[in-house]
């Protein structure tokens, strides 16, 4: 049996942490004796994660602080895998990569690294990323960036999608919702960290085109940009736009709503956009890189758009919330593609063969 340590911040919400518990949870544990590092032992998936999972947790707040005491935990354990489920502590790690080598390191790249990583700091850790034996890509958006402006070599990627726990959903799916919605409008939905990379500023001048209409868009999550939106949405008169803040079951608002809408800039891989057809909600997407396209299927579970274009963006809102879509095609176009047991299969594979 191989032992994998995994390596994260912390597990509070988010989707490289809500990947690697449901890896970490499924696993085959014939074959697989997974461990997981935390630099601090917090968050909402530590409810989720399977009870007989050993966690060390090292205890710091910054990755920088981290280096050494991974390098301890490495030395004492010797795992026969590393896997590094976060861009940043994967870059921190590619330097000392060859001072293992009967390990097989492993890293999983949450972003399409050109637009994501701006500090110089961790721009400089990027040039040692082709010591990593095996580099996991969500896309082949974010695979090709990786090779062009990274410079990794291709034979060292591996393309795997992100999975979707549709029995997960289905079950959370039928929680109550804390701020339900009217039934006098149609209800828009969209889900992410208050950032300039989500496009919410987007998204709130896309409504200022559609003040006079029954749609409300209710907008969960927290981050940075808090401020900044709530001003956008006071200059604009919006009085059409709720902020929801941190909602830790998103699935019954992705559920009941009558449309997604995903506005980022750029994406790894969008989980919610998985989430949200896994619900059976049509979704309308920015046309960014991030695999978007290869999840929508257009017109079954969604459709693609320049957000940047807020006036033909808000037409295709009214459009696509006065037509008819059949939730169980929306379903069974994420279920049929991006199924836990499938994307977990190839996973497994990667651990049994590449790490030979």
């Amino acid at each position: 049996m191989k032992t994998i340590l995994f390596i994260l911040p912390d597990l509070n919400m988010g989707g490289a942490e809500r990947i690697i518990t449901l890896l970490i949870n499924n696993l085959d544990k014939n074959k697989f004796i997974p461990k997981l590092l935390l630099m601090r032992k917090e968050g909402y998936y530590l409810e989720v994660l399977d009870k007989n999972i050993e966690i060390i947790d090292i205890k710091t707040t910054r990755i920088r602080n981290a280096f050494f005491p991974i390098l301890s935990v490495l030395r004492k354990l010797k795992p026969d895998i590393v896997f590094g489920g976060w861009g940043e502590i994967s870059a921190y790690l590619a330097p000392i990569i060859p001072f293992f080598p009967n390990i097989h390191f492993i890293a999983r790249e949450t972003n399409i690294v050109s637009q994501h990583v701006i500090r110089p700091e961790i721009k400089f850790f990027y040039r040692f990323y082709n010591n990593f034996r095996t580099i996991i890509a969500q896309s082949d958006d974010m695979k090709n960036d990786l090779v062009k402006n990274i410079k990794i070599r291709e034979s060292k990627i591996k393309k795997i999608n992100n999975p979707v726990d549709i029995d997960l959903i289905n079950e959370k799916s039928t929680g109550n919702m804390i701020f339900p919605f009217s039934d006098q409008y149609k209800n828009v939905v969209a889900i992410g960290n208050l950032s300039y990379r989500k496009g919410f500023d987007n998204l709130l001048k896309v409504f200022s085109h559609l003040k006079d209409d029954p749609i409300f868009l209710h907008i969960i999550g927290e981050g940075n940009d808090k401020d900044k939106l709530f001003q956008l949405k006071e200059n604009l008169q919006l009085k059409n736009v709720n902020f929801l803040g941190k909602i830790t079951n998103p699935y019954p608002y992705l559920k009941n709503a009558d449309l997604f809408i995903l506005s980022s800039r750029y994406e790894g891989f969008p989980n919610v956009l998985l989430e949200a057809g896994a619900t059976g909600t049509f979704s309308l997407a920015n046309n960014c890189k991030g695999g978007i396209n290869e999840i929508i299927e257009e017109d079954i579970n969604g459709k693609i758009l320049a957000i940047e274009d807020h006036e033909s963006f808000a037409k295709q809102i009214k459009q696509s919330l006065g037509q008819k879509y059949n939730k169980d095609n929306i379903k069974n176009s994420i279920k049929n593609r991006f199924s836990k047991d499938n994307i977990i299969k190839q996973y497994e594979k990667i651990f049994e063969t590449e790490s030979k």
